[in-house]
């Protein structure tokens, strides 16, 4: 059962809106203060805030910029009275998903928390994640993790984005040209020896200390990505 926490002073209104959602089959808890339901919003699990602007003791602009630091993927709501579109850019470019003005229909509402809670789903899915593997190295594109012999593996922003292309490029000899184009972004230059060098830490960190050598050259070629 989906968890949301509703941050409202106005007590009808944070009262209405929990019992249509508890209809819905959500679970929900109530805040009327902006300090206590930050703090409920930080230190409990829900799966989603509908949070009012002009709260006491702490305003929904600045609970939605806290939310953001600390539970990035947390969904937010905003529904208040501010309508004017200086609000609403403030309250999106503070983090929050979506923005609805008062008054509002309860109807529009349910179907924005639906949306909002998709959406999020989808973030959270590991189906969504994206794997490449050889023998026994795996990749996950998504998470930026590499692994071989279940070791943990750091590279460089730069030494991943060679090893991707590789990858997804596993079998067919790949060459210098391709390399510098679709790695580092600029038109092959004879002079340097930028692919060389990269190509060399990334064997040291995946290959030298592993068996079967996934890397390898073909002299005046390039590279192909295959198990030896």
């Amino acid at each position: 059962m989906k968890k949301i926490l509703i941050i409202e002073d106005d007590r009808r209104i944070a009262q209405n809106i929990s019992r249509g959602l508890n209809e819905e089959g959500y679970e929900t808890d109530i805040s009327y203060e902006g300090y206590n339901g930050r703090n409920l919003a930080l230190q409990q699990a829900f799966d989603l805030v509908i949070l009012d602007i002009n709260l006491p003791g702490l305003n929904g602009f600045e609970i939605c910029r806290n939310l953001r630091e600390e539970k990035p993927h947390l969904p937010i709501i905003m529904l208040t009275a501010l309508g004017e579109i200086e609000d609403k850019v403030e309250g999106l470019g503070r983090g929050a998903d979506d923005y609805i003005v008062k008054p509002f229909d309860f109807r529009e509402l349910s179907a924005r928390v639906a949306t909002c809670l998709r959406r999020a789903d989808l973030v959270r899915s590991p189906e969504r994640e994206e794997v490449l593997q050889l023998a026994d190295l795996v990749v996950n594109v998504t998470t930026k993790e590499v692994k071989r012999h279940d070791t943990s593996i750091e590279l460089t922003a730069r030494e991943f984005a060679l090893l991707e292309y590789l990858l997804r490029n596993r079998g067919r000899v790949v060459s210098k040209i391709d390399l510098s184009e679709h790695v580092w972004n600029f038109n092959f230059d004879t002079g340097t020896n930028v692919v060389e060098v990269y190509i060399n830490y990334l064997r040291k960190k995946i290959d030298k200390d592993f068996s079967p050598k996934l890397i390898h050259t073909r002299p005046g070629l390039g590279y192909v990505m295959k198990e030896d």
